[in-house]
């Protein structure tokens, strides 16, 4: 996406040296953290995500644009069952993965085959991680044997109310190179990188529109 906002680094690694040491630095905090991803058009199961920072007003690229893959059906009004990436605003939430804490400071659990995202419509627990030997209704999602794209992965609150048809278990998850069933998914190595530098105290939110899409101005 081209943009005229000013670049921190070019790799994702650098960025994230770069933000710690300019905090270190005595710079103002971070006031803001956004995630924006892109869809060329509504149907497109392909896009970009990048992450900026706000400080002192300013925003601030500090990953990407970098590749990433979103629904089988493009993105849209999020529906059960309908693999389309909801478009819209929304808060990030609690982050997992299969591998341990790579050093974020979000909520992070680490999950195995006993973690199922509940996607039953009929269920009391829809739309949460349930910790069961079993599985826990008619719809869940195993999170330790889907395999690498949820080493490691970051909770897309699109649905806080939980209310049934409205779709479950959004992410930004690790790719596996292929399109989703919902969530945005990016190269591992940034995935690890996004987790890093994400921080509950800068309010973390995700975009997700089609076309360009800019950080909102105004503090």
């Amino acid at each position: 996406m081209p943009t005229k906002l000013v670049r921190l680094l070019a790799g994702p690694a650098a960025a994230l040296l770069g933000v710690l040491s300019a905090g270190s630095a005595g710079a103002e905090p971070v006031r803001e953290q956004l995630i924006i991803v892109e869809a060329p058009q509504a149907d497109s199961p392909i896009g970009t995500l990048t992450a900026y920072e706000r400080t002192g007003g300013e925003w601030r690229t500090v990953l990407g644009p970098t590749h990433a893959d979103l629904g089988e059906l493009g993105v849209g009004e999020p529906q059960d069952d309908v693999f389309r990436t909801p478009v819209g605003t929304f808060p990030l939430g609690m982050a997992f993965g299969r591998e341990p804490n790579p050093g974020t400071t979000m909520p992070y659990t680490r999950v195995d085959n006993s973690d199922w995202w509940d996607e039953d419509v009929d269920s009391p627990t829809y739309n949460t991680l349930v910790r069961s030997p079993t599985m826990p209704s008619e719809d869940a999602e195993n999170l330790g044997r889907s395999g690498e794209i949820y080493d490691y992965a970051v909770l897309v609150e699109h649905n806080p109310q939980r209310i049934p048809g409205r779709s479950a278990g959004i992410f930004v998850h690790v790719t596996d190179g292929e399109p989703t069933w919902g969530c945005v998914a990016i190269d591992r190595d940034r995935m690890r990188t996004l987790l890093q530098w994400l921080d509950p105290a800068a309010a973390p939110r995700i975009i997700v529109g089609v076309g360009r899409q800019v950080p909102p101005a105004g503090g």
